[in-house]
Formats: C-alpha cells, structure tokens, sequence
C-alpha cells in the first residue's frame, strides 16, 4: 500500500511539474518538443502494427507448397 501511496505522489508532483514548466516559454518549448517527440514515436509504432496486421491478415498464396 505504500508503494502505491508513492506512487501516487510522484504522478502528482509531476503533473504539477509540468504545470509549473508549462508556464515559462522555455519550458512550454521543452514540453512541445517532447510532446512532438511522443507523437511521432507513437506513428511510428502503430504504423509498424497496422503493417504487421495486415501482413498476418492476408490470405496465404496457394502457390505455397
């Protein structure tokens, strides 16, 4: 149970890092760059997975023997 309680602080104190950051222009940049950093990784894994996905989807060839 403490485990979670420090768990819960450490989310918390990092939400109102990021708030606090968020409000000086530098660290709304630095917020913006790893928000795009984020997202771009993110593209990059769920474009890999639909790609995979539709490889596992596709009917086998009957020229497979």
């Amino acid at each position: 149970m403490k485990n979670v309680v420090w768990f819960l602080i450490g989310v918390i104190g990092g939400f109102v890092a990021a708030h606090f950051m968020n409000k000086d222009p530098r660290g709304h940049d630095l917020l913006a760059e790893v928000d795009s950093r984020i997202t771009e990784f993110t593209g990059i894994l769920g474009d890999a997975y639909r790609q995979q996905e539709a490889r596992l989807t596709q009917p086998l060839d009957d020229d497979r023997n």
